[in-house]
């Protein structure tokens, strides 16, 4: 240390040199032109969307719900979301990882799988399909696509400068901390999103350059825009300490609703995964049409749907529509992204939520209009305590809620409430609205990297395939010599079709190696080993390909054709699978 003070002193610019020098000061300047980008791109994302609402809404005043009642155009608005979807379909099916879906898995399996590689035309790709999802009406959120974007910046950035796999997920974090801080002029919500959504941990290394993202993305929105709060909401606070029980009780309303968002979302993209028989390309267009269907009626389900949670917060809203658009905004988003559409769930569940605490602080405030608040500050709670509950992530949204409304009396009943919801739905199911999708695709987000590695590395990648074979009638004294002279120790033997028969090993045929009378009487398929074979599948993980190695006591496996099961393939070891997941390791973690 006094060395250091003694050169800065002496010989300052050799010291800036190697403060400039030093790795954690690199990524602190990159950090600085990551937030500067995401913000960009945040906002240009958010102008997008307005493009496109004017586009196609421009006929009903530029609004989702600016159409009069008996004017022959409301006959167009359920085509409106199905035209979006129809020019949105084709994008999303030529490009899925950059395009389809909410954004957030997307950008978590690239930080579990792919060390934060995010390509370039993400950025852009994402940009036009997700504005024009949600312009043209469609049912989603702008947050997944802006994250999506903004960590597309920080891993392109990352790249661009050849740094180590570690830090282009830390630039990949700093990136969407920085678009979401933009969206919602909320630094401290845009950077909990990063730790506690994207990358997932809470390592020092990481701190610094997300938290100067975010703040350098909520400088450049807030210089662009104005220090603007998102939503404008009437001072509300608990009552009386006796209201704690009710918001405890909403806490759990809202963690069962968001488990019923959850599962009606994988449900419906199963059933267009499995049972609507569209190309691809056309089923987002089918998505809109349906959900064009709802809005002719209820046109509050088109969008993200931003003016009427203010609606709701402000306590002005009837309890029957309440009511009636937490399940129609839940179905309208889930036929939306369902169907291959591209947009965000953060939005939604923002909606919903406010939807369900406005219908139960209605109820409550009747009943008991004197120990409690109005409606209004019930829906602004569940906002917070459904978001936290489906993303399983309590403090983003406790500091995402006190940011957007700039109210901190009603924290406690937030902070409440937000907690009893995630205890709520981890008791009832594991995932949250985004690891869900990863887990259906073999990928834990609570397991360590070694462990997805496994997971989506194949059997077919490992195996050794220039096996040696043995034909079943070769006789014992011709396979002594042939075993002796080969450095392997398994052989699988096939008949003359070709078809696998058994595997005849070393010790096999040591066992019988001095008894004579056997040379000219046993051939290979007498010797050969079928019974304590373990097969497996080209496509099968290597994880389950070690966990059978492990169970069965084995030292390989027969990889067999899934088509032809009598067909062989390869050999897989375990010497195999650790090479094989060396070199992923590798790859994952190298500097490039």
């Amino acid at each position: 240390m006094k060395s250091t003070v003694l050169k800065l002193i002496r010989k300052p610019h050799e010291a800036l040199m190697t403060v400039l020098a030093n790795e954690d000061t690199i990524l602190l300047m990159l950090a600085i032109l990551v937030g500067l980008f995401s913000s960009l791109g945040a906002i240009g994302f958010l102008e997008m969307i307005k493009v496109f609402r004017v586009i196609f809404w421009s006929p009903f005043g530029g609004e989702l719900t600016g159409f009069t009642p008996g004017d022959i155009k409301v006959l167009l608005i359920p085509f409106l979301p199905a035209l979006g979807g129809l020019i949105v379909g084709p994008v999303t099916n030529m490009f899925p990882s950059e395009a389809k879906g909410q954004g957030v898995p997307e950008v978590m399996e690239s930080v579990i799988l792919r060390g934060g590689i995010l390509r370039m035309r993400t950025i852009f790709i994402r940009l036009f399909t997700s504005a024009l999802c949600i312009g043209s009406g469609g049912s989603a959120g702008r947050e997944g696509p802006v994250a999506h974007i903004g960590s597309a910046v920080g891993s392109y950035i990352a790249q661009v400068f050849k740094l180590s796999s570690n830090n282009i997920r830390t630039l990949l974090g700093a990136g969407a901390a920085g678009a979401i801080a933009a969206t919602f002029n909320a630094p401290l919500a845009g950077t909990l999103f990063a730790l506690e959504i994207i990358l997932g941990e809470w390592h020092a290394a990481a701190f610094s350059p997300v938290i100067m993202s975010s703040v350098v993305a909520t400088t450049v929105a807030r210089y662009l825009y104005g220090n603007i709060l998102a939503f404008e909401v009437p001072f509300y606070q608990m009552v009386n300490p006796v209201e704690i029980f009710f918001y405890i009780l909403l806490g759990i309303l809202t963690g069962a609703v968001a488990l019923l968002f959850i599962l009606t979302l994988d449900q419906i993209e199963e059933f267009f995964k499995a049972k609507v028989r569209l190309p691809l390309w056309a089923k987002p267009a089918l998505g809109g049409l349906l959900l064009g269907c709802i809005g002719f009626v209820f046109p509050q389900v088109f969008g993200n749907g931003y003016d009427f949670m203010s609606v709701a917060l402000m306590g002005n809203m009837g309890f029957g529509l309440m009511f009636s658009l937490v399940f129609l905004k839940i179905l309208g988003t889930s036929l939306t992204l369902g169907s291959g559409g591209s947009g965000g769930v953060f939005a939604p569940t923002l909606y919903i939520g406010a939807m369900v605490g406005g219908t139960f602080g209605s109820i409550i405030h009747t009943a008991f209009p004197a120990v409690t608040a109005t409606q209004g500050a019930y829906a602004l709670v569940g906002m917070g305590a459904l978001c936290g509950a489906a993303c399983h992530a309590p403090l983003t949204a406790i500091l995402l809620l006190f940011e957007m409304t700039g109210d901190y009396h009603i924290i406690l009943p937030i902070m409440v409430s937000c907690i009893v919801s995630n205890l709520t739905i981890r008791g009832l199911f594991p995932h949250s609205i985004d690891s869900l999708k990863l887990y259906k695709k073999g990928i834990n987000v609570k397991a360590g990297v070694e462990t997805n590695v496994l997971q989506e590395l194949k059997v077919r990648e490992a195996m050794t395939t220039n096996v040696e074979r043995i034909p079943h009638d070769m006789k014992f004294g011709d396979i002594v010599k042939y075993v002796t002279q080969s450095k392997n120790t398994s052989f699988p033997v096939e008949d003359q079709d070709g078809h696998f028969v058994g595997i005849l090993s070393f010790q096999d045929v040591r066992q019988h190696v001095f008894d004579p009378d056997l040379e000219g009487l046993v051939v290979a398929r007498d010797i050969a080993n079928l019974h304590n074979v373990v097969m497996i599948a080209p496509t099968d993980s290597l994880k389950d390909a070690l966990e059978k190695l492990a169970y069965r006591h084995v030292e390989h496996l027969v990889v067999l054709d899934p088509k032809n099961p009598r067909k062989i393939l390869g050999i897989l070891t375990r010497r195999d699978i650790i090479s094989t997941y060396k070199q992923a390791i590798f790859r994952y973690d190298k500097t490039e």
